[in-house]
């Protein structure tokens, strides 16, 4: 896929096969029922920071939004700096990480999104080559 068609794609991910020592251990995960509350608030946050805006979701933002919205620390700039550098991220690429960044950060209740968040966000890109 070319890579104008590839910035419109938030998220990849990358699923491996499981081994079967995985899958018969006793060890789990989240469950849905625990996860759930986080979604709730996050969506919650969400609807409510786009009351009165055509966006309903941080997805659906656009960039003036994104600007307005997506606030982040100094060490989060940095990060982002270097991604564009290093990953020779377009606007619309740059833009996706920070609306990604900000779901990660609501699911956390985080006002600001910090490294972590960006971090996370950046490993959901498309990497050269796959």
């Amino acid at each position: 896929m070319s890579g104008p068609l590839l910035d419109r794609i938030d998220i990849f991910v990358d699923v491996p096969r499981v081994d079967y020592d995985k899958l018969t251990g006793t060890s789990e995960g989240e469950s849905s029922t625990e996860v759930r509350p986080r979604v709730m608030a996050a969506s919650a946050l969400q609807d409510a920071r786009l009351a009165g805006r055509k966006a309903t979701c941080n997805a659906d933002m656009p960039a003036r939004d994104v600007t307005a919205f997506c606030k982040v620390t100094p060490r989060g700039k940095e990060v982002l700096h270097t991604a564009m550098r290093q990953l020779h991220l377009s606007a619309r690429g740059y833009h996706r990480v920070l609306k990604v960044s900000r779901t990660i950060a609501d699911l956390e209740g985080a006002d600001l999104i910090d490294t972590p968040h960006i971090a996370e966000a950046l490993q959901y890109r498309k990497r050269e080559g796959e």
